[in-house]
């Protein structure tokens, strides 16, 4: 087992969107989990005004939560193709976006899905991640991790108002159904369009973000998830989102491009990789 010090990046996100909450996609080649510690640093205030208006506040935030002695142990999927590298998952990138935004050390425990060793399935009978200990009990499910993680350290709070919380929220299922179809005609590219119009619309008239200006937890369930949508129907489909949806164009450029997000995402060709099994399968 190696470790690696490294500091988070300067921004960050968090969400409460349910879907999935774990990953358990792909086949991985290194035998040993790896860890990769990872510690907090002060983050700039940022404020997103309308498509074409976006006000970023240089500074520092004040910001108080409950102190964290010692980094938070989170087990992830490693890298299929870079040795001791995050491998690709949604939701650990959800988790791992929250301890960022939470200014929370963590170490990542980089775990061969291949060969799953008999340390992570005593912790993770069903195989699973993400997978983060809290007061000495192991957590599953990025619902309950996120949701834990708000209750334990509830500055800076990261929760999105009930009423906008589930904005987009059917665009994975979606997206899945189009990914995995063989059948240029069965309906799954126009019920994705149909979400993801419905999220245009929805930033037009509440955005720029889901929560207005504010970046708050549904983006966070949220990014992850159109990054890999992005990436792989872009690869194995040759399709991208229209550009007659602009206000969720610009969403997508505005979280992508956030230090946090690029901090914690999986590289492009692990996202290719992750997801071959539900299109060749």
């Amino acid at each position: 087992m190696s470790t690696a010090k490294i500091t988070p990046s300067a921004t960050a996100l968090s969400t409460t969107i349910k879907n999935l909450t774990s990953c358990n996609l792909i086949n991985l080649q290194y035998p040993h989990a790896q860890t990769l510690a990872f510690t907090s640093s002060p983050y700039p205030t940022r404020t997103f005004g309308r498509p074409g208006n976006t006000r970023i506040r240089k500074g520092f935030a004040v910001l108080m939560s409950a102190p964290a002695t010692d980094p938070l142990e989170v087990c992830v999927k490693a890298s299929v193709t870079t040795p001791n590298k995050l491998g690709d998952c949604p939701f650990t990138q959800r988790v791992l976006l929250t301890l960022e935004e939470k200014h929370l050390p963590y170490d990542l425990k980089l775990v061969d899905f291949a060969n799953k060793p008999d340390w992570f399935l005593q912790i993770s009978p069903e195989g699973k991640v993400p997978v983060i200990k809290l007061d000495d009990k192991w957590i599953p499910d990025s619902d309950v991790i996120t949701q834990a993680l708000e209750e334990k350290f509830p500055e800076p709070p990261l929760v999105t108002p009930p009423e906008k919380a589930t904005a987009g929220s059917k665009i994975f299922s979606n997206f899945i159904g189009f990914l995995k179809s063989k059948d240029p005609s069965d309906g799954t590219e126009q019920a994705l369009l149909d979400e993801l119009t419905a999220f245009n619309d929805y930033l037009k008239d509440n955005g720029p973000l889901i929560n207005g200006t504010k970046v708050s937890a549904a983006d966070l369930s949220l990014g992850p998830k159109l990054y890999h949508l992005e990436i792989s129907l872009g690869h194995y489909k040759k399709w991208s989102v229209p550009d007659s949806l602009p206000y969720l164009k610009s969403y997508m450029k505005t979280i992508f491009s956030l230090e946090s997000f690029i901090k914690t995402r999986a590289k492009p060709e692990d996202v290719i990789e992750g997801w071959r099994p539900k299109v060749e399968g």
